[in-house]
């Protein structure tokens, strides 16, 4: 390592952030650079710690030692070259990931981890300015002949496209909405991801040779049948796109949405296109109530802020987190109360709620009723005399995922579901189709985005295997 105290002599510097005054004005990113010396130094925290946990906490298996050494001694090709091997987006990573490599850095044990996120999100900044970053066609002599649809066009659907398109096998992806990028285009909010970046990305893409195809809702157009008589194989990563619903009372009434709708419209607004919805979901002067307490409610949260909500506030039905982690965790993801900048813009955060019904006048949602809880025994449950209202015009429900939507395409398809809904894989990410592979939060359920691509790259080596009786794609 290019300095073996370095994390003896520097302490973790955390990645700076536009002003809470500023960014809640716009959707640009919310991140700032770090500067090249700073970013030097904290890479000189990486200590030469032999068993280099960082490895096994990320799903994609980076080699993060590796490039933070190269960082450290300004060896810039390099790293990125390092980064690529494992990573076909760090981009996307290096902005979105909540970094479960840094949870099980060693320095965690007893001091902050290095700041392996910022430093990945760097080394491809760098690499794109410098023009590394080049679109890597398969020569035609190397085209197999065979052709891979890829439903989806999330991270795990891009990854398996590029790795197969790679192998030499002609892959098209099919995407039901307009656009490409799947979650990345219409899920998360543009201060987290700018759309230039999966623009950008997708534009190498295709100069490699990959196909997209958008609008196309599978089991539609094309159908089921016409993707069996075009494609070699499929693969299937659909994502884990329907959300959970409450059962209560007065859950019909308007202004009570699930929180992809809502996030879904802000993206095309944001990005000056129609909703093309048939209820307009707008937090704009709104007293705002979000159910859940993950990525999904965060990103309800930021949006309601830059939308100009009158209120916001943020409840969830189990106890509140500790702030610190418990060392015995490691080098596992920890519990721990994870605090977004978009909880540093502003709104309350509540817990031990749950919600026994809504109300309100004109069809329309007007107040919340819900009952404080606490853990007994291993279960939630409601304390008695505890009853509150809250006045609230909306209410998104971001409290998870049930699986894959069952659409058409999915019904036929019948490759049955887990106990969580996943679709039911075989073998590694193969069905009892056969020739029909799955991945992602398709087969896993909502996962990381890390996984998401790591799942890609894997079912993308088994499709080739199917495809040709052997791989040499990495997996």
């Amino acid at each position: 390592m290019g300095d073996p105290k370095g994390f003896l002599k520097i302490g973790r510097k955390p990645t700076p952030k536009r002003t809470v005054e500023e960014r809640v004005q716009d959707y640009r990113y919310v991140y700032e650079p770090m500067p090249d010396d700073e970013l030097k130094g904290q890479a000189s925290r990486c200590m030469d710690c032999g068993v280099p946990f960082c490895n096994t906490g990320c799903p994609l298996g980076n080699l993060i030692p590796d490039w933070n050494d190269l960082v450290y001694r300004e060896h810039w090709k390099q790293a990125i070259d390092r980064l690529h091997q494992t990573n076909n987006f760090p981009e996307f990573t290096g902005m979105l990931c909540p970094a479960p490599c840094e949870a099980a850095c060693v320095l965690a044990i007893n001091d902050k981890p290095v700041t392996i996120k910022e430093i990945e999100l760097s080394i491809i900044n760098r690499a794109f300015e410098e023009g590394w970053v080049v679109p890597r066609p398969t020569p035609p002599e190397k085209r197999t002949g065979r052709k891979v649809a890829i439903v989806g066009s999330g991270p795990a659907g891009l990854a398996a496209a590029q790795q197969l398109n790679w192998a030499g096998h002609t892959a098209v992806v099919f995407e039901k909405d307009d656009r490409i990028g799947g979650l990345l285009r219409y899920g998360i909010p543009d201060y987290k991801i700018e759309k230039w970046v999966v623009d950008r990305r997708i534009a190498i893409m295709e100069e490699e040779g990959v196909e997209f195809r958008t609008s196309a809702h599978v089991g539609e157009n094309p159908t089921t049948e016409d993707l069996g008589s075009e494609f070699d194989a499929v693969v299937l990563a659909v994502g884990a796109l329907q959300g959970r619903d409450l059962d209560v009372p007065g859950r019909e009434l308007g202004g009570i949405h699930l929180a992809m709708d809502y996030l879904v419209q802000q993206n095309r607004r944001v990005a000056g296109l129609p909703t093309n919805a048939e209820i307009e979901i707008s937090a704009a002067r709104k007293n705002v109530v979000i159910l859940g307490g993950g990525d999904t409610s965060a990103d309800c949260l930021g949006n309601s802020h830059r939308e100009g909500c009158a209120s916001v506030k943020v409840l969830t039905h189990g106890p509140k987190p500790p702030e610190n982690p418990d060392h015995l965790t490691w080098p596992d993801w920890p519990f721990i109360l994870h605090t977004y900048p978009a909880h540093e813009e502003g709104g309350a955060r509540g817990f031990s709620v749950a919600v026994t019904g809504f109300s309100g006048s004109g069809g329309h949602v007007e107040k919340m009723h819900a009952v404080e809880t606490e853990r007994t025994n291993g279960k939630t449950v409601p304390i008695e005399g505890t009853d509150f209202e809250i006045e609230t015009d909306l209410v998104l429900l971001a409290i998870g995922f049930t699986g894959p939507v069952r659409d058409r395409f999915m019904q036929e398809m019948d490759l049955g579901y887990t106990n969580t809904g996943a679709i039911h894989s075989e073998n590694g990410f193969g069905t009892k189709e056969p020739g029909t592979f799955v991945a992602g939060d398709a087969r896993l359920g909502a996962d990381l985005i890390v996984t998401a691509i790591a799942e890609g790259r894997k079912a993308a080596r088994q499709t080739d295997e199917f495809l040709m009786g052997r791989s040499l794609l990495p997996g």
